[in-house]
Protein backbone atom coordinates (compact mmCIF):
# COMPACT_ATOMS: atom_id res chain seq x y z
CA UNK A 1 0.00 0.00 0.00
CA UNK A 2 1.27 3.53 -0.84
CA UNK A 3 2.26 5.36 2.37
CA UNK A 4 0.99 8.06 3.85
CA UNK A 5 2.69 11.62 4.14
CA UNK A 6 4.06 13.02 7.51
CA UNK A 7 5.09 16.00 5.65
CA UNK A 8 2.94 19.06 6.86
CA UNK A 9 0.76 21.02 4.22
CA UNK A 10 2.60 23.95 2.72
CA UNK A 11 1.65 27.44 4.06
CA UNK A 12 -1.22 28.18 2.64
CA UNK A 13 -2.40 31.12 0.17
CA UNK A 14 -3.10 34.59 1.29
CA UNK A 15 -6.63 35.36 2.32
CA UNK A 16 -8.38 36.06 -0.89
CA UNK A 17 -9.59 40.17 -1.61
CA UNK A 18 -13.04 40.87 -0.39
CA UNK A 19 -15.54 39.67 -2.20
CA UNK A 20 -18.64 42.48 -2.71
CA UNK A 21 -20.80 39.94 -4.75
CA UNK A 22 -24.14 40.19 -2.36
CA UNK A 23 -23.70 44.00 0.04
CA UNK A 24 -25.88 44.52 2.27
CA UNK A 25 -26.21 48.01 3.80
CA UNK A 26 -28.17 48.53 6.85
CA UNK A 27 -31.56 51.00 7.71
CA UNK A 28 -32.81 50.70 11.45
CA UNK A 29 -35.75 52.68 10.81
CA UNK A 30 -39.12 51.68 11.89
CA UNK A 31 -40.30 52.24 8.11
CA UNK A 32 -37.56 49.42 6.79
CA UNK A 33 -36.56 47.41 9.86
CA UNK A 34 -40.16 47.09 11.40
CA UNK A 35 -39.95 45.89 14.80
CA UNK A 36 -37.47 43.36 13.93
CA UNK A 37 -34.09 43.01 15.85
CA UNK A 38 -31.52 44.32 13.13
CA UNK A 39 -28.64 42.12 14.24
CA UNK A 40 -30.85 38.78 13.72
CA UNK A 41 -32.03 40.38 10.43
CA UNK A 42 -27.96 40.63 9.50
CA UNK A 43 -27.50 37.26 10.80
CA UNK A 44 -30.08 35.64 8.69
CA UNK A 45 -28.69 37.45 5.30
CA UNK A 46 -25.22 35.97 6.44
CA UNK A 47 -26.35 32.88 6.26
CA UNK A 48 -28.29 33.74 3.00
CA UNK A 49 -24.76 34.50 1.60
CA UNK A 50 -24.28 38.33 2.20
CA UNK A 51 -20.64 38.97 1.47
CA UNK A 52 -20.40 42.20 2.86
CA UNK A 53 -22.11 44.41 5.12
CA UNK A 54 -21.71 47.90 5.91
CA UNK A 55 -23.30 49.01 8.77
CA UNK A 56 -25.06 52.78 8.36
CA UNK A 57 -26.65 54.94 11.15
CA UNK A 58 -25.42 58.51 10.41
CA UNK A 59 -28.14 59.82 13.44
CA UNK A 60 -27.52 57.59 16.73
CA UNK A 61 -25.79 58.74 19.64
CA UNK A 62 -22.00 57.25 19.63
CA UNK A 63 -22.37 54.94 22.25
CA UNK A 64 -25.26 53.14 20.55
CA UNK A 65 -24.04 53.03 17.36
CA UNK A 66 -20.63 51.36 18.96
CA UNK A 67 -22.24 49.08 20.97
CA UNK A 68 -24.76 47.84 17.72
CA UNK A 69 -21.36 48.17 15.32
CA UNK A 70 -19.64 45.85 17.97
CA UNK A 71 -23.10 43.39 17.77
CA UNK A 72 -22.47 43.47 13.87
CA UNK A 73 -18.57 42.73 13.98
CA UNK A 74 -18.92 39.72 16.20
CA UNK A 75 -21.51 38.49 13.69
CA UNK A 76 -19.71 39.26 10.32
CA UNK A 77 -16.53 37.89 11.89
CA UNK A 78 -18.30 34.60 12.15
CA UNK A 79 -18.93 34.17 8.87
CA UNK A 80 -15.40 35.57 7.14
CA UNK A 81 -17.51 38.94 5.76
CA UNK A 82 -16.00 42.32 6.56
CA UNK A 83 -18.35 44.89 8.29
CA UNK A 84 -17.68 48.51 6.97
CA UNK A 85 -18.77 51.73 8.74
CA UNK A 86 -20.77 54.16 6.94
CA UNK A 87 -19.50 57.86 7.41
CA UNK A 88 -18.81 57.46 10.89
CA UNK A 89 -14.80 57.10 11.11
CA UNK A 90 -14.46 57.53 14.74
CA UNK A 91 -16.64 54.17 15.03
CA UNK A 92 -14.84 52.43 12.85
CA UNK A 93 -11.82 53.00 14.42
CA UNK A 94 -13.32 52.54 17.73
CA UNK A 95 -14.52 49.19 17.03
CA UNK A 96 -11.95 47.75 15.14
CA UNK A 97 -13.62 46.83 12.00
CA UNK A 98 -12.62 46.01 8.49
CA UNK A 99 -13.48 49.84 7.01
CA UNK A 100 -15.32 52.72 6.37
CA UNK A 101 -17.64 53.71 3.38
CA UNK A 102 -17.70 57.58 2.74
CA UNK A 103 -19.75 59.35 0.03
CA UNK A 104 -18.74 62.59 -1.65
CA UNK A 105 -20.60 64.48 1.18
CA UNK A 106 -18.44 63.15 3.34
CA UNK A 107 -14.86 63.03 4.75
CA UNK A 108 -12.16 63.08 1.55
CA UNK A 109 -9.98 59.54 1.43
CA UNK A 110 -7.15 61.11 2.23
CA UNK A 111 -8.29 62.44 5.58
CA UNK A 112 -9.82 58.68 6.11
CA UNK A 113 -7.08 57.13 5.39
CA UNK A 114 -5.41 59.04 7.95
CA UNK A 115 -7.37 57.65 10.78
CA UNK A 116 -8.11 54.25 9.83
CA UNK A 117 -4.93 52.95 8.49
CA UNK A 118 -3.57 51.52 5.53
CA UNK A 119 -5.01 48.12 5.90
CA UNK A 120 -8.26 48.94 6.00
CA UNK A 121 -11.53 49.24 3.16
CA UNK A 122 -12.18 52.30 2.20
CA UNK A 123 -15.48 52.72 -0.23
CA UNK A 124 -16.59 55.72 -2.02
CA UNK A 125 -19.85 56.67 -3.55
CA UNK A 126 -20.11 57.91 -7.46
CA UNK A 127 -22.65 58.89 -9.19
CA UNK A 128 -20.50 60.32 -12.40
CA UNK A 129 -17.15 59.38 -13.96
CA UNK A 130 -15.32 62.47 -12.90
CA UNK A 131 -16.15 61.55 -8.99
CA UNK A 132 -15.35 57.59 -9.92
CA UNK A 133 -12.37 58.82 -11.52
CA UNK A 134 -11.28 60.87 -8.44
CA UNK A 135 -12.01 58.43 -6.12
CA UNK A 136 -9.66 56.13 -7.74
CA UNK A 137 -7.03 58.44 -7.85
CA UNK A 138 -7.14 59.43 -3.88
CA UNK A 139 -6.83 55.43 -3.00
CA UNK A 140 -10.60 54.31 -2.31
CA UNK A 141 -10.56 50.29 -2.59
CA UNK A 142 -14.20 50.00 -4.23
CA UNK A 143 -16.94 51.97 -5.39
CA UNK A 144 -20.29 52.78 -4.71
CA UNK A 145 -21.85 53.46 -7.81
CA UNK A 146 -25.92 55.50 -7.93
CA UNK A 147 -28.06 55.78 -7.38
CA UNK A 148 -29.38 53.34 -10.34
CA UNK A 149 -33.15 54.15 -9.45
CA UNK A 150 -35.57 56.05 -7.02
CA UNK A 151 -35.33 54.91 -3.63
CA UNK A 152 -37.47 55.95 -0.65
CA UNK A 153 -33.89 54.48 1.51
CA UNK A 154 -31.79 57.24 0.86
CA UNK A 155 -33.64 61.07 0.80
CA UNK A 156 -30.52 63.49 -0.36
CA UNK A 157 -30.55 61.56 -4.28
CA UNK A 158 -28.56 64.08 -6.15
CA UNK A 159 -29.43 61.99 -9.57
CA UNK A 160 -30.82 58.55 -10.97
CA UNK A 161 -27.79 57.32 -13.34
CA UNK A 162 -30.09 54.26 -14.55
CA UNK A 163 -27.89 50.82 -15.61
CA UNK A 164 -26.61 53.10 -18.70
CA UNK A 165 -25.23 55.30 -16.26
CA UNK A 166 -23.12 52.64 -14.27
CA UNK A 167 -22.29 51.26 -17.71
CA UNK A 168 -20.45 54.90 -18.72
CA UNK A 169 -18.89 55.25 -15.49
CA UNK A 170 -17.37 51.51 -16.02
CA UNK A 171 -16.26 52.53 -19.14
CA UNK A 172 -14.62 56.04 -18.23
CA UNK A 173 -12.78 53.93 -14.94
CA UNK A 174 -11.31 51.66 -17.48
CA UNK A 175 -10.10 54.50 -19.92
CA UNK A 176 -8.44 56.19 -17.27
CA UNK A 177 -6.98 52.80 -15.79
CA UNK A 178 -9.03 52.15 -13.07
CA UNK A 179 -10.74 49.22 -14.24
CA UNK A 180 -9.18 47.07 -11.87
CA UNK A 181 -11.65 48.77 -8.79
CA UNK A 182 -14.29 46.93 -7.61
CA UNK A 183 -17.70 48.22 -8.02
CA UNK A 184 -21.26 47.84 -7.03
CA UNK A 185 -24.11 49.49 -7.94
CA UNK A 186 -26.85 50.98 -5.39
CA UNK A 187 -30.27 52.41 -5.50
CA UNK A 188 -33.69 50.69 -5.75
CA UNK A 189 -32.07 47.04 -6.62
CA UNK A 190 -33.67 44.40 -5.78
CA UNK A 191 -34.58 40.72 -7.05
CA UNK A 192 -36.99 41.32 -9.66
CA UNK A 193 -34.22 43.62 -11.01
CA UNK A 194 -30.99 42.45 -10.19
CA UNK A 195 -29.99 40.60 -13.04
CA UNK A 196 -31.36 42.96 -15.05
CA UNK A 197 -29.11 45.93 -13.70
CA UNK A 198 -26.56 43.41 -13.58
CA UNK A 199 -26.76 42.99 -17.54
CA UNK A 200 -27.53 46.05 -18.91
CA UNK A 201 -24.95 47.96 -17.05
CA UNK A 202 -22.10 45.91 -17.83
CA UNK A 203 -19.31 47.50 -19.96
CA UNK A 204 -17.73 43.53 -20.98
CA UNK A 205 -15.01 42.94 -21.44
CA UNK A 206 -13.62 45.79 -20.63
CA UNK A 207 -15.62 46.02 -16.99
CA UNK A 208 -18.50 44.78 -15.25
CA UNK A 209 -20.05 45.33 -11.94
CA UNK A 210 -18.82 43.44 -9.16
CA UNK A 211 -22.01 42.83 -7.16
CA UNK A 212 -24.83 44.33 -6.09
CA UNK A 213 -25.49 46.39 -2.81
CA UNK A 214 -29.17 46.20 -1.59
CA UNK A 215 -31.01 47.40 1.68
CA UNK A 216 -34.44 47.14 1.87
CA UNK A 217 -34.68 44.06 -0.90
CA UNK A 218 -32.74 42.07 2.69
CA UNK A 219 -34.01 44.36 5.92
CA UNK A 220 -37.07 44.63 4.78
CA UNK A 221 -37.90 41.09 3.55
CA UNK A 222 -39.74 38.40 5.38
CA UNK A 223 -37.11 36.25 5.08
CA UNK A 224 -33.25 38.03 4.93
CA UNK A 225 -32.23 34.73 4.43
CA UNK A 226 -34.12 33.97 1.40
CA UNK A 227 -33.75 37.28 -0.55
CA UNK A 228 -29.80 37.02 0.08
CA UNK A 229 -29.16 33.29 -1.51
CA UNK A 230 -31.52 34.73 -4.51
CA UNK A 231 -29.61 37.39 -5.09
CA UNK A 232 -26.35 35.76 -4.22
CA UNK A 233 -27.70 33.48 -7.65
CA UNK A 234 -28.07 36.49 -9.85
CA UNK A 235 -24.67 37.82 -9.18
CA UNK A 236 -23.49 34.66 -9.99
CA UNK A 237 -25.18 33.75 -13.12
CA UNK A 238 -24.06 37.59 -13.98
CA UNK A 239 -20.50 36.31 -14.01
CA UNK A 240 -21.10 33.09 -16.10
CA UNK A 241 -20.35 35.11 -19.91
CA UNK A 242 -17.98 36.89 -17.86
CA UNK A 243 -15.74 33.58 -16.94
CA UNK A 244 -16.37 32.70 -20.54
CA UNK A 245 -15.56 35.45 -22.03
CA UNK A 246 -12.18 35.81 -19.86
CA UNK A 247 -11.11 32.03 -21.15
CA UNK A 248 -11.81 32.94 -24.97
CA UNK A 249 -9.87 35.88 -24.26
CA UNK A 250 -6.64 34.61 -22.78
CA UNK A 251 -6.45 30.82 -24.16
CA UNK A 252 -5.60 29.75 -20.68
CA UNK A 253 -3.15 26.30 -20.85
CA UNK A 254 -4.82 23.57 -19.10
CA UNK A 255 -2.28 21.27 -18.02
CA UNK A 256 -4.02 18.15 -17.73
CA UNK A 257 -2.07 14.58 -15.62
CA UNK A 258 -4.76 12.69 -16.64
CA UNK A 259 -5.76 8.78 -17.70
CA UNK A 260 -5.43 7.46 -21.19
CA UNK A 261 -9.16 6.67 -21.48
CA UNK A 262 -10.20 10.25 -21.57
CA UNK A 263 -6.89 12.07 -22.67
CA UNK A 264 -8.23 13.11 -26.84
CA UNK A 265 -11.62 13.80 -25.04
CA UNK A 266 -10.28 16.05 -22.14
CA UNK A 267 -8.09 18.17 -24.70
CA UNK A 268 -11.15 18.84 -27.10
CA UNK A 269 -13.23 19.44 -24.33
CA UNK A 270 -10.51 22.65 -23.76
CA UNK A 271 -10.04 23.26 -27.09
CA UNK A 272 -13.73 23.67 -27.31
CA UNK A 273 -14.26 25.90 -24.46
CA UNK A 274 -11.10 28.53 -25.48
CA UNK A 275 -8.28 26.84 -23.70
CA UNK A 276 -5.10 25.44 -24.71
CA UNK A 277 -4.74 21.68 -23.57
CA UNK A 278 -1.75 19.87 -23.11
CA UNK A 279 -1.81 16.02 -21.87
CA UNK A 280 1.49 15.76 -19.71
CA UNK A 281 2.09 13.24 -17.09
CA UNK A 282 5.77 13.75 -16.97
CA UNK A 283 6.17 15.96 -13.76
CA UNK A 284 9.73 17.33 -15.10
CA UNK A 285 7.39 19.24 -16.99
CA UNK A 286 5.45 21.08 -14.41
CA UNK A 287 7.90 23.50 -13.32
CA UNK A 288 8.32 24.88 -16.89
CA UNK A 289 4.75 24.52 -18.08
CA UNK A 290 3.39 26.07 -14.65
CA UNK A 291 5.09 29.23 -15.67
CA UNK A 292 2.90 29.87 -18.76
CA UNK A 293 -0.09 31.13 -16.31
CA UNK A 294 -2.39 28.11 -17.14
CA UNK A 295 -4.03 25.50 -14.33
CA UNK A 296 -2.95 21.90 -13.58
CA UNK A 297 -5.61 19.51 -13.37
CA UNK A 298 -4.33 16.46 -11.08
CA UNK A 299 -6.74 13.21 -12.33
CA UNK A 300 -6.21 10.47 -10.30
CA UNK A 301 -7.95 8.13 -12.74
CA UNK A 302 -4.95 5.96 -12.55
CA UNK A 303 -2.88 5.12 -9.51
CA UNK A 304 0.38 3.88 -9.05
CA UNK A 305 3.53 4.65 -7.26
CA UNK A 306 5.44 6.67 -10.51
CA UNK A 307 2.19 8.14 -11.21
CA UNK A 308 1.71 9.54 -7.12
CA UNK A 309 5.43 10.97 -7.43
CA UNK A 310 4.70 12.97 -10.47
CA UNK A 311 1.77 14.24 -9.03
CA UNK A 312 3.60 15.16 -6.11
CA UNK A 313 6.13 17.29 -8.37
CA UNK A 314 3.59 18.38 -10.14
CA UNK A 315 1.47 19.72 -7.51
CA UNK A 316 4.79 21.31 -6.21
CA UNK A 317 5.53 22.97 -9.25
CA UNK A 318 2.06 24.60 -9.37
CA UNK A 319 2.11 25.42 -5.72
CA UNK A 320 5.17 27.05 -6.09
CA UNK A 321 4.38 29.70 -9.41
CA UNK A 322 1.05 30.66 -7.64
CA UNK A 323 -0.97 28.73 -10.31
CA UNK A 324 -4.24 27.34 -9.50
CA UNK A 325 -4.37 22.93 -9.27
CA UNK A 326 -7.35 21.10 -9.56
CA UNK A 327 -7.85 18.19 -7.70
CA UNK A 328 -9.84 15.08 -8.93
CA UNK A 329 -9.85 12.16 -6.97
CA UNK A 330 -11.03 9.85 -9.57
CA UNK A 331 -12.69 6.85 -7.28
CA UNK A 332 -11.12 7.84 -3.99
CA UNK A 333 -13.28 5.50 -1.99
CA UNK A 334 -12.94 2.36 -4.36
CA UNK A 335 -9.68 0.77 -3.22
CA UNK A 336 -7.53 1.11 -0.11
CA UNK A 337 -4.72 1.90 -2.51
CA UNK A 338 -6.65 4.67 -3.54
CA UNK A 339 -8.09 5.79 -0.27
CA UNK A 340 -4.12 6.23 0.72
CA UNK A 341 -3.61 8.08 -2.25
CA UNK A 342 -6.05 10.69 -2.14
CA UNK A 343 -5.05 11.27 1.53
CA UNK A 344 -1.46 11.46 0.62
CA UNK A 345 -2.15 14.45 -1.90
CA UNK A 346 -4.62 16.08 -0.06
CA UNK A 347 -2.19 16.20 3.09
CA UNK A 348 0.60 17.63 0.04
CA UNK A 349 -0.68 20.67 -1.60
CA UNK A 350 -2.94 23.79 -2.23
CA UNK A 351 -5.92 23.32 -4.27
CA UNK A 352 -7.85 25.70 -6.25
CA UNK A 353 -10.67 23.62 -6.57
CA UNK A 354 -11.54 19.66 -5.13
CA UNK A 355 -13.99 18.38 -7.74
CA UNK A 356 -15.80 14.84 -7.03
CA UNK A 357 -18.79 13.15 -6.17
CA UNK A 358 -20.71 12.45 -3.32
CA UNK A 359 -18.51 9.20 -2.87
CA UNK A 360 -14.68 10.60 -3.23
CA UNK A 361 -15.72 13.87 -1.66
CA UNK A 362 -16.80 11.83 1.50
CA UNK A 363 -13.75 9.84 1.20
CA UNK A 364 -11.81 13.22 1.82
CA UNK A 365 -14.34 14.67 4.28
CA UNK A 366 -12.83 11.40 6.11
CA UNK A 367 -9.50 11.86 5.77
CA UNK A 368 -9.16 15.12 6.49
CA UNK A 369 -11.60 14.57 9.96
CA UNK A 370 -9.10 11.75 10.69
CA UNK A 371 -6.13 14.22 10.31
CA UNK A 372 -6.86 16.36 13.18
CA UNK A 373 -7.20 13.79 15.86
CA UNK A 374 -5.57 10.38 16.01
CA UNK A 375 -8.75 9.37 18.18
CA UNK A 376 -10.98 9.67 15.41
CA UNK A 377 -8.90 8.02 12.44
CA UNK A 378 -10.26 4.42 12.94
CA UNK A 379 -14.05 5.42 13.11
CA UNK A 380 -12.91 7.64 9.78
CA UNK A 381 -11.61 5.01 8.35
CA UNK A 382 -14.17 2.67 9.08
CA UNK A 383 -16.95 5.11 7.98
CA UNK A 384 -14.79 5.57 4.44
CA UNK A 385 -17.64 5.27 2.01
CA UNK A 386 -17.35 1.84 -0.57
CA UNK A 387 -17.37 2.90 -4.61
CA UNK A 388 -18.29 0.31 -7.64
CA UNK A 389 -15.43 1.94 -10.08
CA UNK A 390 -15.28 5.21 -10.17
CA UNK A 391 -19.38 5.37 -9.88
CA UNK A 392 -20.63 6.96 -6.70
CA UNK A 393 -22.67 4.57 -4.88
CA UNK A 394 -23.89 6.84 -1.77
CA UNK A 395 -26.58 9.39 -1.86
CA UNK A 396 -27.22 12.15 -0.18
CA UNK A 397 -30.04 14.86 -0.02
CA UNK A 398 -28.65 18.33 -1.13
CA UNK A 399 -28.86 20.18 1.64
CA UNK A 400 -26.36 17.00 2.88
CA UNK A 401 -24.07 17.66 0.08
CA UNK A 402 -23.87 21.24 0.65
CA UNK A 403 -22.98 20.60 4.25
CA UNK A 404 -20.53 18.15 2.96
CA UNK A 405 -19.08 20.65 0.47
CA UNK A 406 -18.83 23.88 2.48
CA UNK A 407 -16.89 21.61 5.41
CA UNK A 408 -14.45 20.26 3.01
CA UNK A 409 -13.95 24.18 1.48
CA UNK A 410 -13.24 25.47 5.18
CA UNK A 411 -10.81 22.56 5.98
CA UNK A 412 -9.11 23.19 3.06
CA UNK A 413 -9.66 26.80 1.82
CA UNK A 414 -10.53 26.05 -1.43
CA UNK A 415 -13.51 25.63 -3.72
CA UNK A 416 -15.72 22.15 -3.34
CA UNK A 417 -17.97 20.78 -6.18
CA UNK A 418 -19.67 17.69 -5.16
CA UNK A 419 -21.13 16.20 -8.77
CA UNK A 420 -24.43 14.83 -9.46
CA UNK A 421 -27.74 15.67 -11.08
CA UNK A 422 -27.49 18.51 -9.16
CA UNK A 423 -24.14 19.86 -8.70
CA UNK A 424 -22.88 21.43 -5.28
CA UNK A 425 -20.06 24.04 -5.35
CA UNK A 426 -18.97 26.13 -1.92
CA UNK A 427 -16.13 27.92 -0.87
CA UNK A 428 -16.95 27.36 2.71
CA UNK A 429 -18.93 30.80 2.98
CA UNK A 430 -20.66 30.60 -0.15
CA UNK A 431 -22.86 27.50 -1.57
CA UNK A 432 -24.49 27.58 -4.55
CA UNK A 433 -26.55 24.29 -6.53
CA UNK A 434 -25.84 24.30 -10.25
CA UNK A 435 -29.04 21.98 -11.81
CA UNK A 436 -27.95 21.96 -15.49
CA UNK A 437 -27.23 19.01 -17.45
CA UNK A 438 -28.17 15.98 -18.65
CA UNK A 439 -28.38 12.17 -18.05
CA UNK A 440 -26.39 11.37 -21.07
CA UNK A 441 -23.36 12.40 -19.53
CA UNK A 442 -23.62 10.18 -17.54
CA UNK A 443 -23.44 6.99 -20.15
CA UNK A 444 -19.89 8.84 -21.62
CA UNK A 445 -16.89 8.00 -20.17
CA UNK A 446 -14.54 10.50 -19.16
CA UNK A 447 -17.35 13.97 -18.74
CA UNK A 448 -16.57 13.73 -15.31
CA UNK A 449 -13.20 13.98 -15.80
CA UNK A 450 -13.31 16.48 -18.72
CA UNK A 451 -15.50 19.20 -16.02
CA UNK A 452 -12.44 19.21 -14.30
CA UNK A 453 -10.51 20.58 -17.40
CA UNK A 454 -13.25 22.93 -18.12
CA UNK A 455 -12.86 23.84 -13.99
CA UNK A 456 -9.22 24.26 -14.95
CA UNK A 457 -9.84 27.05 -17.94
CA UNK A 458 -12.04 29.12 -16.15
CA UNK A 459 -10.25 29.07 -12.85
CA UNK A 460 -7.13 30.10 -14.78
CA UNK A 461 -9.08 33.07 -16.65
CA UNK A 462 -10.88 34.02 -13.80
CA UNK A 463 -8.59 34.15 -10.83
CA UNK A 464 -10.34 36.92 -9.31
CA UNK A 465 -13.07 34.68 -7.57
CA UNK A 466 -12.61 30.49 -7.98
CA UNK A 467 -15.75 30.10 -6.61
CA UNK A 468 -18.08 31.92 -9.55
CA UNK A 469 -15.38 30.41 -11.97
CA UNK A 470 -16.31 26.72 -10.98
CA UNK A 471 -19.90 27.47 -10.84
CA UNK A 472 -19.13 28.91 -14.61
CA UNK A 473 -17.77 26.12 -15.49
CA UNK A 474 -20.40 23.68 -13.96
CA UNK A 475 -23.41 26.05 -15.41
CA UNK A 476 -21.79 25.87 -18.92
CA UNK A 477 -20.86 22.08 -19.03
CA UNK A 478 -24.40 21.60 -18.40
CA UNK A 479 -26.09 23.88 -20.50
CA UNK A 480 -24.22 22.23 -23.62
CA UNK A 481 -25.37 19.63 -22.50
CA UNK A 482 -28.59 20.24 -22.75
CA UNK A 483 -28.26 21.90 -25.94
CA UNK A 484 -26.71 18.72 -27.60
CA UNK A 485 -29.40 16.41 -26.14
CA UNK A 486 -32.38 18.33 -28.07
CA UNK A 487 -30.47 18.24 -31.41
CA UNK A 488 -32.24 16.14 -34.45
CA UNK A 489 -29.27 14.17 -35.10
CA UNK A 490 -28.44 12.81 -31.73
CA UNK A 491 -29.51 9.43 -31.17
CA UNK A 492 -27.38 8.31 -28.27
CA UNK A 493 -23.95 8.73 -26.40
CA UNK A 494 -22.08 8.20 -29.62
CA UNK A 495 -24.05 10.37 -31.46
CA UNK A 496 -23.63 12.59 -28.02
CA UNK A 497 -20.12 13.59 -28.01
CA UNK A 498 -19.76 15.35 -31.04
CA UNK A 499 -22.52 17.51 -30.47
CA UNK A 500 -21.42 18.57 -26.86
CA UNK A 501 -18.61 19.35 -28.00
CA UNK A 502 -19.88 21.54 -30.99
CA UNK A 503 -22.28 23.08 -27.88
CA UNK A 504 -19.34 24.24 -26.21
CA UNK A 505 -17.96 25.47 -28.81
CA UNK A 506 -20.80 27.78 -29.71
CA UNK A 507 -21.28 29.03 -26.42
CA UNK A 508 -17.70 30.35 -26.41
CA UNK A 509 -18.43 32.19 -29.82
CA UNK A 510 -21.93 33.33 -28.93
CA UNK A 511 -20.30 34.65 -26.01
CA UNK A 512 -17.19 36.31 -28.11
CA UNK A 513 -20.01 38.35 -29.76
CA UNK A 514 -22.20 39.66 -26.65
CA UNK A 515 -24.81 36.93 -27.54
CA UNK A 516 -25.98 35.60 -24.38
CA UNK A 517 -29.76 33.69 -24.92
CA UNK A 518 -27.34 30.43 -23.86
CA UNK A 519 -27.61 32.18 -20.56
CA UNK A 520 -31.22 31.99 -19.83
CA UNK A 521 -30.72 28.09 -19.38
CA UNK A 522 -28.37 28.76 -16.48
CA UNK A 523 -30.27 27.50 -13.20
CA UNK A 524 -27.88 29.03 -10.56
CA UNK A 525 -29.34 29.39 -6.57
CA UNK A 526 -27.83 30.22 -3.59
CA UNK A 527 -27.65 27.42 -0.75
CA UNK A 528 -28.06 27.98 3.08
CA UNK A 529 -25.91 25.64 5.06
CA UNK A 530 -26.59 24.77 8.01
CA UNK A 531 -23.98 25.09 11.02
CA UNK A 532 -21.79 21.74 11.99
CA UNK A 533 -20.10 19.54 10.18
CA UNK A 534 -21.45 17.28 7.38
CA UNK A 535 -22.66 13.63 7.99
CA UNK A 536 -20.31 10.56 6.03
CA UNK A 537 -23.86 8.77 6.18
CA UNK A 538 -26.65 8.97 4.17
CA UNK A 539 -29.38 11.64 4.58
Amino acid sequence: MLSLLTTKRPTTAPAPPPNYGVYLVTDSTPAILGDRDLAQVVEAALRGGVTCVQYRDKLGEHAAVVATARKLHVLTRRYGVPLLINDRVDVAVEVGCEGIHIGQDDMNVHEARKLVGNDKIIGVTASNADEAIRACEDGADYLGLGTVFSTATKKDTKSIIGPSGVRTILKAMVEAGHGAVPTVCIGGINNDNAAKVLAQSSAAPAKSLDGVAVVSAIIAAEDPAEAARCLAGHVAVAAIPLVVGAVGRTTPLSHNMTNLVVQNFAANVALAVGASPIMSNYAAEATDLAKLGGALVVNMGTVTPEGLANYKQAIKAYNDAGRPVILDPVGAGATAIRRAASAEILALGRFAVIKGNVAEIQTLHGHSSSSTSSSTSSAAAAAAPQQRGVDSTSELTVPSRARLAAALARRHRTVVLVTGPTDIVSDGARTYRVDNGDAMLGRVTGTGCTLGTTVSAMVAAYPQDALLATVAAAAVFGIAAQYAVDRDEVRGPGTFVPAFLDELYSIQRATAKGDLRWLVLARVQGVQVDDGEASNGKA
